[in-house]
């Protein structure tokens, strides 16, 4: 399986800290777009999410990158 994903491109864990990365910078637009149109009570929900997919994401896309240096390095 590992190497389906060296051929494809990124490897499975960059391309899932990508894509949370955008939902989670998506949500961070729509909060603001919201705030700025007036509304004061949010969803929690989109707030979390905003707050939690959005680093959750930079987290995993960081993993991902360090581990295919490393790889790189002894390999």
């Amino acid at each position: 399986m590992e190497n389906a994903a060296k051929q494809t491109g990124k490897p499975i864990l960059m391309r899932l800290g990508i894509g949370l990365f955008a939902i989670g910078m998506l949500a961070v637009a729509t909060v603001f777009v919201m705030f700025a149109a007036g509304l004061e009570n949010l969803p929690v929900w989109l707030s979390a999410a905003a707050g939690v997919i959005t680093p959750l994401g930079l987290l995993l896309g960081l993993i991902a990158l360090i581990k295919e240096a490393r790889a790189g390095k002894h390999g």
